[in-house]
């Protein structure tokens, strides 16, 4: 790409309640998009399984297409040549074609191509306290490879939610040129209470990256609770945009390029990894 410009731009995350109507999520989207691109937004971000949050698997798979005959993403690609705005499809739900589901982030340039596509890494598969099971990994194929586009200020690093737990992934994009990341999410509200801005803002203090987090808010048709609080982060760890737990709405920030070789240059972690071996009198006890 050409040398990304330094000039400051607008990022913008929508905070929804994605139900189990495809059609009825996109239109509170779509809404939500042109609002953002109408106040200035840049660059626009929506949360994980924006097209659709329910349950059990069947009724998600009967619900979403492959992603060549997928709805959202074909609305998306519009609304992005639409508003001539960089547009983020958090995640979407679609068919893998190997019997799973892909929950798959799309990044779309302001003509409505496809820059990038993702595809979720981590599974959250947990048994909670409060009695709430997850087994992502029974409907979704997990993506492994690590994705990254270059936008006009700068590169953009693509991950999902539960991703934000496995640092070596965000320090590897940030080591790749990326100097923003995104996590849209559907952060349960126990481990979002406890985790959500503590991870964030470790990511973006660990990377020097500017982080945008668009997330699911309130409580979802088939009853799942959601935390909210999509999150701007800057480079040096500082919440730039938090919504709060509204159920829907839009949070923007100014985001300057420069911010990040300023945070890089004053801790230069990124350059200084070292590998380590096992001391001999750990590894000798561990094999007693």
């Amino acid at each position: 790409m050409t040398k990304p410009m330094e000039t400051p731009f607008t990022a913008a995350c929508i905070q929804m309640c994605s139900g189990r109507n495809p059609q009825s999520n996109l239109e509170v989207a779509a809404d939500l998009v042109r609002q953002a691109a109408s106040d200035g937004a840049d660059l626009i971000m929506t949360p994980e399984m924006t097209n659709i949050i329910d349950s059990p698997r069947a009724a998600v798979a009967a619900k979403v297409q492959a992603e060549e005959d997928c709805i959202a993403a074909a609305k998306f690609a519009e609304l992005a040549a639409e508003t001539g705005k960089y547009i983020l499809a958090g995640s979407l739900g679609v068919q893998a074609g190997n019997g799973k589901l892909a929950n798959r982030s799309l990044l779309f340039a302001a003509d409505g191509a496809v820059m990038a596509r993702y595809d979720k890494a981590h599974m959250f598969d947990v048994d909670l306290p409060n009695g709430e099971r997850y087994r992502e990994s029974s409907t979704f194929a997990a993506g492994d490879k690590a994705v990254f586009a270059d936008l006009p200020w700068g590169r953009l690093g693509l991950t999902i939610c539960y991703d934000v737990r496995f640092a070596y992934q965000y320090r590897m994009l940030a080591q790749q040129g990326c100097s923003f990341i995104s996590v849209p999410a559907a952060f349960t509200v126990p481990t979002g209470t406890a985790h959500w801005h503590v991870l964030l803002r470790a990511r973006a203090i660990e990377t020097g990256c500017f982080v945008f987090a668009p997330a699911q808010s309130g409580t979802h048709e088939e009853g799942r609770k959601t935390f909210g609080h999509s999150l701007i982060v800057s480079p040096w760890g500082d919440v730039l945009a938090d919504a709060g737990d509204v159920t829907t709405g839009i949070v923007m920030a100014e985001i300057d390029p420069a911010k990040v070789a300023r945070a890089r240059g004053r801790v230069p972690a990124l350059t200084h990894d070292k590998v380590l071996s096992i001391a001999d009198d750990v590894s000798q006890a561990a094999a007693e």
